[in-house]
């Protein structure tokens, strides 16, 4: 039976060199000459670091435009609010990966509200997906894509038949 697992995750180097791709791009602007701000990844958070919080706004712009040019889907990010002291602004954006259980069971609903003939299951922190037809688990792939998907960062991998 064709089968295929859903999941929410990114790549770290991709990610990595997108925080790269953005502290060198703030060196080169001039709308940055003369401030000391940057991007500093430490596991699955990037902490971003300015002078005033409308730079960190321009910042936020900055990485997300890089992480979508790296491949990195700009869903996967969950921005904090800023914190904001007197000479310095920071803010930090948590890189989700994985599905939570609440969101494996939301995906799993919206399957079965489709009413394909499909069977979706939860595993750990992927959803896997079986059916008879491979135009099924497509059309699957389809829904999930669509406008009224959920709002996360969904990848199709794993598909077997």
């Amino acid at each position: 039976m064709p089968s295929f697992d859903i999941v929410s995750e990114y790549d770290k180097h991709e990610a990595s060199n997108a925080v790269d791709q953005a502290n060198r791009e703030i060196q080169g602007r001039f709308d940055f000459k003369g401030v000391t701000a940057g991007f500093e990844l430490n596991d699955d958070t990037v902490q971003l670091e300015a002078e005033v919080d409308f730079q960190l706004k321009q910042m936020l712009d900055i990485l997300r435009s890089r992480l979508i040019a790296r491949g990195i889907d700009a869903r996967c990010m969950e921005v904090q609010e800023p914190e904001l002291s007197g000479v310095r602004a920071r803010q930090e954006v948590k890189l989700k990966q994985g599905l939570e259980q609440k969101e494996a069971k939301d995906i799993v609903k919206r399957i079965k509200d489709s009413k394909l003939k499909v069977q979706a299951q939860i595993q750990g922190d992927k959803v896997r997906v079986t059916g008879k037809k491979r135009d099924d688990l497509q059309q699957v792939m389809a829904t999930l894509r669509g406008e009224e998907g959920p709002d996360l960062a969904l990848q199709f991998d794993n598909f077997r038949d």
